[in-house]
């Protein structure tokens, strides 16, 4: 399944040429900040797979909460962000907001719910970590 999406004054376009790995929310205060709010909900996507079809992202480098860098490609005209590029991990997460229609996602899991405001109501029945989840085994 292929998605696209992009920002909301059009000067950046992308397609995603993979299924999402999984869709989640982070709740950390970098994601809050980047989200305008609450959470940041997310697709996980290969790297490779985030194809940039029209325009060029602007990218704002900081440090996780693991000490690695991620860079957040936001447009720079109208200030939409659109995907996350961590420096350590062979994934990145796509702004759901950005995608062109996300009516079948919902997260799978809410990350960093400790620094989560009380305002912000997370479903019961979905996996929920104080910061990030264990990591998984490698496959085999």
């Amino acid at each position: 399944m292929q998605r696209t999406g992009g920002c909301a004054c059009g000067a950046i376009r992308f397609k995603i040429t993979a299924p999402f790995i999984g869709v989640g929310a982070c709740h950390c205060t970098d994601c809050q900040k980047a989200a305008g709010g609450g959470a940041n909900y997310v697709g996980l996507t290969p790297k490779d797979a985030l194809v940039v079809t029209k325009g060029e992202a602007k990218l704002f480098h900081s440090k996780g909460d693991s000490g690695a860098e991620v860079a957040r490609a936001f447009c720079a005209d109208c200030g939409t962000p659109l995907w996350s590029v961590p420096s350590r991990e062979p994934f990145m997460p796509v702004k759901l907001g950005a995608l062109d229609d996300m009516s079948d996602l919902s997260p799978g899991m809410h990350i960093y719910v400790a620094s989560a405001p009380a305002w912000h109501a997370i479903a019961g029945g979905v996996p929920t970590f104080q910061k990030m989840p264990p990591p998984m085994p490698p496959p085999g």
